[in-house]
């Protein structure tokens, strides 16, 4: 019988350093062991991964019966934002409440977000992250095309720490329910934005809600200038983790591409460490 092959390398407690660039970093092993951490609780801009809270919130509601799956929302003047998504592109005018689930998962569909969100509302957000004991994480406002002076200065703020927890959670089943833990994460399954650390796992963009070669990813990223975010739950055949990592950098500095570089190469250690 050959011998079993050897354990992955620990990993790094952040990517490579970028000049001008602040990495936070949190990792859990499915058994909530901490694999890396770093900068943890530094609060930042998330920007889209902040959504995560609206699906949360979207699917509590599903699971209580108080919101029907096939309830048509309809998007108005007020809602219309563009940058991510698709259906500000389309010509339908309303759509179910989960296909909207459906694309700010797929798409981070900021269009889908605003009507969403109008449907909820931002204080039972608040609200939820305070019942899921996040203290730091909140999504501050509907999306916006041009922040003015009586905005938030940012769409959402986090901590790399309280991302990875939610969605060790969600892994878990216990974010709310297992109903709506399950609902999360079949949303995010749909996710095509592998561009930051997910980029390692040489995975289909439009075709990765199943596993793939072994790998299963569930994840929401964020992009702002300035900021990239990468949240997520990966499973492969050594075992599954959670992981949020943020990079924030000065909008003037050009440092976007080794971002995204070092962000990448994260991913191939997390990829690693779940036997992939």
């Amino acid at each position: 019988m050959p011998p079993p092959p050897p354990p992955p390398p620990p990993l790094p407690p952040q990517p490579a350093p970028v000049p001008g660039v602040a990495w936070s970093v949190h990792v859990l092993a499915d058994d909530g062991a901490v694999l890396a951490t770093r900068g943890a609780d530094a609060v930042g801009p998330v920007a889209s991964a902040a959504k995560l809270l609206l699906l949360v919130e979207v699917a509590r509601r599903l699971d209580a019966g108080d919101l029907p799956p096939t309830a048509l929302l309809e998007r108005s003047a007020a809602d219309a934002v563009a940058d991510s998504g698709l259906w500000q592109h389309l010509r339908v005018a309303a759509l179910p409440v989960e296909d909207l689930a459906v694309l700010v998962g797929a798409v981070s569909d900021n269009l889908a977000t605003n009507v969403l969100l109008r449907a909820v509302g931002l204080p039972a957000l608040d609200a939820l992250a305070a019942r899921l004991g996040l203290r730091d994480t909140r999504l501050l406002d509907r999306v916006r095309d041009a922040r003015g002076p009586g905005d938030p200065p940012v769409l959402a703020l986090g901590t790399a720490r309280e991302l990875c927890l939610l969605l060790h959670g969600l892994a878990r089943g216990t974010v709310v329910s297992p109903a709506a833990s399950a609902a999360v994460l079949r949303w995010l399954g749909t996710g095509s934005d592998l561009s930051m650390v997910a980029s390692a796992l040489g995975l289909d963009p439009l075709a990765h809600a199943g596993a793939d070669r072994g790998l299963l990813l569930r994840h929401k990223t964020g992009t702002d200038e300035g900021v990239r975010v990468d949240a997520g739950h990966l499973a492969g055949p050594a075992g599954g983790l959670a992981y949020a990592v943020a990079a924030r950098w000065s909008p003037g500095v050009p440092a976007r591409d080794a971002v995204l570089a070092a962000m990448g190469a994260y991913g191939r250690a997390l990829r690693a460490a779940v036997g992939g």
